[in-house]
């Protein structure tokens, strides 16, 4: 089962309470399940459902550890609000955006309706290596980037901001990462220009916790 759709088995799953297999067995998942020839290890949909009108619910040692964290992750998302998180990844998605913007470079995604709020993936000058750019992110800054990956690969990297991420720790990322004067590396056309990019977007865009006020 994908992220995608974990999520939505979980979001159906709280919005009907009391009948989250319902919402199992009305899924695309659980159809393709029933008919999927696939070998099936650990996770089977029909082993949950056995056991679970069985009254023992796991057919298998439950991942306590993972439930305890899905329950602290939402603990976190009822508190902030689910429409306020989604208005911060809003945020956070643009400022990285115009970060990038002021670097000089591109984002892969050219259609407005493709941009996500959650990753952000930008385009090399095609004499770089974007590889080389996330290893000397890692190696200098002790900052995680991801790789460009298949038909992208070496043309891209990426950059996450998603999850329990503000704004603060945002804009320290881009401060970390203004480029590098190594060679087979890229130079932003001014250092600090990203930093100021999403720093100028952010204080006009970030509003009271609304907890706090």
């Amino acid at each position: 089962m994908g992220s995608g759709r974990g999520l939505d088995w979980l979001a159906k799953s709280l919005i009907s309470a009391n009948r989250p297999w319902d919402c199992v067995r009305q899924s695309k998942s659980f159809g393709s399940n029933q008919t999927s020839k696939s070998l099936k290890v650990f996770f089977d949909w029909n082993d949950y459902l056995k056991f679970y009108k069985l009254g023992t619910y796991w057919p298998y040692t439950p991942s306590i550890q993972l439930l305890y964290g899905l329950r602290a992750a939402l603990d976190l998302i009822f508190e902030e609000g689910l429409d306020n998180v989604i208005a911060r990844h809003a945020r956070l998605g643009k400022a990285t955006r115009l970060a990038v913007e002021a670097w000089g470079l591109k984002n892969c995604t050219q259609k407005e309706e493709w941009i996500s709020n959650t990753v952000t993936a930008v385009v090399v000058p095609p004499n770089i290596d974007s590889t080389e750019i996330v290893k000397r992110a890692w190696k200098r800054y002790n900052l995680s980037l991801g790789l460009g990956l298949n038909k992208v690969a070496g043309k891209v990297f990426r950059i996450g901001h998603l999850g329990n991420l503000n704004e603060v720790l945002a804009t320290s990322w881009v401060f970390g990462w203004s480029g590098d004067d190594t060679e087979g590396c890229w130079v932003p056309d001014s250092i600090g220009s990203g930093v100021a990019a999403a720093s100028t977007y952010l204080q006009h865009h970030i509003p009271l916790i609304p907890s706090r006020i």
